[in-house]
């Protein structure tokens, strides 16, 4: 029986972030021909997050889902959101493992307290 990407002996089992960023530059560079502009992949971006969306308004939310719609799957369209913040990020020249690290840092210094006591949060 074949080795899926859900097989911890798969190569993407544990994929890190900058080997995404690798695998996504390779995959654009020799299948997908070459990266779209940056505008053209932002309005894809929101393209695909609206997608993400409505499968939350439906599924989640009180909107009604329709017959079409419960087929959608919800990690396929989050994945279609993250190859294309990916792509943005390669083509803009953004390494996101030390973005991340940098961000992670700037909510950890300045929100550490923020959230505690919220009455809105139950706290």
């Amino acid at each position: 029986m074949p080795c899926y990407s859900n097989c911890k002996n798969h190569p993407y089992y544990n994929m890190t972030i900058q080997e995404a960023q690798n695998q996504v530059d390779q995959w654009i560079n020799t299948t997908g021909v070459r990266y779209f502009n940056e505008l053209t992949n932002m309005a894809i971006l929101t393209e695909e997050v609206g997608e993400v969306a409505r499968i939350m308004a439906r599924r989640y939310g009180e909107q009604s889902e329709k017959e079409s719609d419960k087929h959608g799957d919800l990690g396929d369209e989050l994945s279609d959101v993250l190859w294309v913040v990916i792509c943005l990020a390669n083509q803009t020249g953004i390494n996101l493992t030390e973005a991340f690290k940098k961000n992670l840092e700037k909510k950890n210094n300045r929100d550490k307290h923020r959230h505690r006591g919220n009455q809105k949060l139950g706290e």
